[in-house]
């Protein structure tokens, strides 16, 4: 599950099992906690959502004394997105997190700004999202996954920069960059004026960066970005996504996760595949005629 649309797990427990699930990665987790941006801070547009919740989160020391503990009781498997405005902030929180029961991964948003370099965003130059990558493994011996951003012109720049400085996987993509604002009152629809914008209508952003980073490394990619049945899993994993997250999908079904699992399941029955890894990574990039079109209307991955 996505980071930010999944709560700390126990929010969706009621709907389903969350150790079922290849992993539960929680909202995003500073050092202190932080209440977030002035509302309204999400807004639904066409094929989307626009958020500017503003990382709002309990902190990593409650998160630790009491979200943690629930996750490890429904035995998930847990991955933490943490996120700093320094590369101090990132270093901190991985030396408390590492070594932590139940926390199987650390996921990287270098989505944040850095504020010793006048808010430019970490994820947007290789020198200062690899500084945040090398400070964090410094400080860590859990697997780390960094998030890639896509509001830059060469993804695959940043995503070896991350590599080198010692991430384990790439999940890519962050929210897009957006605006929305009403006629009426003439004023942004946001607080905040800007968000990030997700779902379905990102997903071919999505499918895009997720293609050139799988060209420009070698390690795992998750892919991320609009995924809300298991056909839209499939297609990252065509392109070589070793695993897929989903995001704006759970506000719109609690139960979708589940359901892109058993979909997944039916789709490797009627290719008569036995294990996902032959799917993955098949892509066919020198014949693209013709399209097997009549197949949708064979199988139901919805």
């Amino acid at each position: 599950m996505a980071s930010g649309t999944f709560g700390y797990g126990e929010e969706y427990a009621d709907f389903l099992d969350p150790g079922r699930l290849g992993a539960v990665i929680v909202k995003g987790i500073s050092l202190l906690p932080r209440p977030g941006n002035p509302p309204p801070r999400l807004v639904e547009t066409p094929a989307g959502m626009i958020n500017a919740i503003g990382l709002e989160n309990v902190g990593v020391d409650r998160f630790i004394d009491v979200k943690l503990p629930l996750l490890r009781q429904r035995r998930a498997t847990v991955i933490v997105n943490i996120f700093g405005n320094t590369v101090d902030e990132y270093a901190g929180l991985a030396s408390k997190l590492d070594g932590e029961d139940g926390v199987a991964a650390l996921e990287i948003n270098i989505s944040c700004p850095n504020v010793k370099q006048g808010g430019m965003v970490f994820g947007t130059d290789p020198a200062t999202a690899a500084a945040v990558v090398g400070a964090v493994r410094a400080r860590t011996a859990l697997p780390l996954i960094t998030k890639l951003t896509p509001n830059v012109t060469r993804i695959g720049e940043i995503a070896r920069a991350a590599v080198d400085a010692g991430t384990d996987a790439i999940s890519c993509i962050n929210t897009v960059a957006a605006m929305a604002v009403d006629i009426f009152s003439r004023r942004p629809k946001l607080a905040n004026v800007f968000g990030g914008l997700s779902g379905p209508a990102v997903k071919p952003i999505a499918l895009r960066c997720t293609y050139e980073v799988l060209q420009a490394v070698k390690c795992p990619v998750i892919g991320v970005g609009g995924i809300g049945t298991a056909t839209d899993a499939l297609e990252f994993m065509l392109l070589g996504a070793r695993a897929v997250q989903v995001g704006t999908a759970n506000f719109v079904n609690p139960g979708v996760s589940v359901e892109i699992l058993e979909g997944i399941e039916r789709f490797l029955r009627f290719q008569g595949l036995d294990r996902i890894e032959d799917f993955i990574g098949t892509l066919d990039t020198e014949c693209l005629f013709p399209f097997a079109e009549d197949a949708c209307g064979v199988l139901d991955l919805s």
